[in-house]
């Protein structure tokens, strides 16, 4: 009786056993597991900026361009984003947006870089990455750096930038941008307008043709808003009053060189202008519509 008891016990045990089952939590592997959705885990903080720059370059929206550099995959996506994956089998790897496409950077009338701004956060501010662009014979992923703390640098080759003209601002620009800029120049030529004046007024053109973001002069402007006129000594007020008058005896120079005589309502003060002659109407209306829009860069 007590053999027979003792077998009906060890058939429930395996019974019992037969039903258990280990359940693991699969394991993550980093990045390399094809079982997560890597891409939900991206936040963007802003959308992408509408492609612009030079048309032929509009080829690459769409595309991605990826290099694989230590343990880390980049992925370059024109006109849209770039991203960096760890590639490790931490369960935690990194995995984030180091830039949005925003804007153009732009030197000596060439389009020098893209700016892939708004990343994710990286301490107080938001990583961020130029992208330059350079000759090659396919597109390609060349090379990634740091050059400061979560601001990087990338090198993309392309055959889209080999002619000497690829990247030129003016031949982008419509007709009537080109003709503003063209009366900017001759302005600066004619020195109606400083060099400081000029700068702003081409960047005015820039951020009208979507190639830069109006955001970032907006608040410049309200820091030098903030800041101007605001003198904490006598001898600080007294030395700007002089930088005025210097300034106006500039004006008044430019003005009868370009044969425009002036009248006072005061020592200190110019009323209005009279044009002496009808040769000076042009240049007088020039000095209306665009005045002296900046500080004079003399020192």
């Amino acid at each position: 009786m007590e053999g027979w008891l003792g077998l009906l016990l060890l058939l429930v045990h395996n019974a019992a056993a037969a039903k258990m089952k280990i359940v693991e939590e699969p394991n993550s592997f980093g990045l390399n597991n094809p079982f997560l959705s890597h891409t939900n885990k991206l936040q963007p903080r802003t959308t992408p900026s509408p492609p612009s720059g030079p048309s032929h370059l509009f080829r690459l929206a769409g595309k991605c361009f990826s290099l694989v550099e230590s343990t880390y995959k980049y992925e370059f996506c024109p006109f849209h984003n770039i991203t960096q994956h760890e590639q490790t089998y931490r369960w935690n790897a990194y995995s984030g947006i180091l830039g949005i496409w925003q804007e153009w950077e732009i030197e000596n009338n060439t389009f020098t870089g893209m700016w892939m701004r708004e990343g994710d956060a990286c301490g107080a501010k938001n990583r961020q990455t130029k992208v330059l662009l350079v000759c090659g014979s396919s597109n390609k992923l060349e090379a990634v750096s740091e050059p400061s703390t979560c601001v990087y640098s990338m090198t993309f080759k392309t055959p889209l930038v080999c002619h000497p003209h690829s990247l030129l601002v003016y031949p982008t620009l419509n007709e009537r941008l080109r003709r503003r800029w063209d009366e900017i120049e001759q302005s600066l030529s004619d020195e109606l307008i400083t060099e400081q004046g000029y700068r702003k007024l081409l960047r005015e053109i820039f951020q009208e043709a979507n190639y830069l973001k109006s955001t970032e002069s907006k608040s410049e402007e309200k820091e030098n808003q903030k800041g101007s006129k605001r003198f904490e000594t006598l001898e600080q007020c007294s030395v700007a009053n002089n930088e005025l008058s210097e300034e106006l005896k500039r004006l008044k120079s430019i003005l009868d060189k370009n044969g425009i005589s002036y009248k006072n309502a005061s020592d200190k003060t110019v009323d209005h202008l009279v044009p002496s002659n009808p040769n000076a109407a042009r240049a007088e209306e020039r000095f209306h519509l665009r005045g002296d829009t900046g500080d004079r860069d003399d020192h």
